[in-house]
């Protein structure tokens, strides 16, 4: 039993146990050793019992880096066959992880005005903050509002590729390079977005939004350029081959997502959908409105799909062109400098998987798809025989993580968590913690930034033990850490810094 929360939960293993529901429903899995276990307060408990406990739900998963959300915990999992859920997606649509793996040595990065000329670089040409973008820096990669239209559409088509200087061959190291409409073709995005685009409060803010393709966003969005340590095991060492990663090598960490697109078309299906539920007099799930949810195969189900997969196309391009702005950053630094896509892999989506052998929508919120080497949807890419590459964020003094799947993981619905999770609330962080000392820290590690004062909402005290974290996943059998990455610098939404 958890000492803080006093929730009975079954261990069934050093780092898993199972969390019963009421009226003898299927439990909750929950991943985490007892100290993380220990980490889940009052509130997402609640929730996490509340979304089992939902219309239609089937599944529910706690990872260890489970906080309170909106609806469903962040760092959980919801399978649904017969519903979609908003809320268990999360406002940020597709907010995803990607990693650049550069042709450097760690040694071309060690010394600081090489480092903050790396940053000035990619000030110029990514922008960060809620609300900005291309026209706020000077070497932004213009886009049209017919190129975004056909970006929000198409996802990272050759074409749109093309169009923004991003390599095609990218699309291959994606996720999911394209997301479609609800019946499955590009047509229906084109529609819903004509359709959307009669409301004039979409259609004013749609060329504004597409505008800030190619940036990162504000709060815990995030670049940051990483030294890569490959584990010393011989799997760990053909896997990271595999995936392109060097030991000692320059690479490059971007966590962003749909950032004001994905918003909008999030906050207008909770209105639309709440409104459905008032006018109809459905009840909402423990009486949470972000637990509004719609039969699949409904107009409003429908409608909530293809506005998921209109912010989930923008994260993609969002995502590879930060990552090709990234590349030209270095090689106007460090000239000859050659990248590639290592992966680019979301944890706030749903998608349709084969689970217990059936098809479910499987709702990740704050949670990363896993899956292992054979796994039936990895058939014919490049990850087909290794499982592909998971990016887990930790901070950027205590580094991150690329793993990768294990057999074990259909424990977890093939999911893992998103990073390290929240352990302060952003105003507890602001009362708690002291600004001169978390700059100070930075210092000491020999970390740049791009801030004058690093977001103290966003200082590492502010997250769970990240360590304990990755050994959770692993002790229950998840997944397998295949290289740490040390940041030399960061990238975040704050003032430009003076070395």
């Amino acid at each position: 039993m958890s000492s803080e929360t006093g929730v009975p939960f079954v261990a069934t293993g050093e780092a898993t146990a199972i969390l019963p529901v009421p009226d003898d429903q299927r439990p909750i899995t929950v991943i985490g050793t007892e100290s993380m276990r220990q980490t889940f307060d009052a509130g997402c408990i609640k929730q996490a019992i509340n979304a089992a406990t939902s219309p239609g739900v089937s599944r529910v998963v706690l990872n260890p880096d489970a906080h309170v959300g909106y609806g469903a915990p962040v760092g959980c999992v919801m399978t649904s066959r017969s519903h979609i859920y908003p809320g268990p997606v999360g406002v940020d649509i597709k907010c995803s992880m990607s990693l650049l793996a550069l042709d450097l040595d760690e040694e071309a990065v060690a010394d600081r005005p090489t480092r903050r000329a790396l940053i000035n670089a990619i000030c110029e040409r990514t922008p960060t903050g809620a609300g900005r973008g291309q026209r706020s820096v000077r070497k932004a990669r213009a886009v049209s509002p017919a190129l975004g239209t056909q970006a929000v559409t198409e996802g990272a088509s050759q074409e749109v590729c093309e169009a923004l200087g991003i390599p095609p061959e990218w699309a291959q190291r994606c996720e999911d390079s394209a997301h479609t409409g609800h019946d499955g073709s590009r047509d229906a995005l084109a529609e819903r977005l004509r359709v959307l685009n009669r409301e004039s409060r979409f259609c004013e803010r749609f060329a504004g939004k597409i505008r800030q393709l190619g940036s990162y966003g504000g709060g815990n969005h995030f670049g940051e350029c990483e030294i890569t340590r490959v584990g010393q095991g011989s799997r760990q060492q053909r896997i990271a081959e595999a995936f392109g990663l060097r030991d000692g090598g320059v690479a490059f960490l971007s966590h962003c997502g749909s950032r004001g697109l994905g918003h909008d078309l999030a906050d207008g299906q909770f209105r639309s959908l709440l409104k459905h539920f008032t006018d109809w007099g459905i009840p909402l799930p423990a009486g949470d409105r972000h637990m509004v949810h719609a039969p699949l195969g409904s107009a409003e189900a429908n409608a909530y799909l293809d506005d998921m997969a209109l912010g989930a196309n923008f994260a993609t391009v969002n995502h590879l062109l930060i990552n090709g702005l990234i590349l030209e950053a270095f090689q106007e630094v460090i000239p000859g400098t050659t990248g590639w896509l290592v992966y680019f892999i979301s944890h706030n989506i749903a998608r349709q998987e084969p689970i217990d052998s059936r098809l479910e929508w499987v709702h990740r919120k704050g949670a990363t798809r896993a899956f292992p080497a054979g796994h039936p949807c990895l058939k014919g890419t490049l990850f087909e025989d290794t499982g592909h590459p998971i990016l887990l964020p930790g901070n950027p003094q205590a580094g991150s993580a690329v793993m990768v799947a294990d057999a074990g993981a259909e424990l977890s619905c093939f999911s893992v968590n998103h990073g390290a999770g929240r352990i302060m609330g952003r105003k507890a962080a602001g009362r708690t913690l002291d600004q001169q000392a978390v700059d100070a820290s930075f210092e000491q590690r020999d970390i740049l930034t791009n801030c004058r004062t690093y977001p103290i909402d966003e200082a590492p005290a502010a997250y769970k033990d990240f360590d304990e974290v990755l050994r959770s996943v692993e002790l229950a059998g998840l997944a397998t850490q295949v290289a740490r990455l040390e940041a030399r610098f960061v990238i975040k939404d704050g003032d430009k810094a003076d070395d």
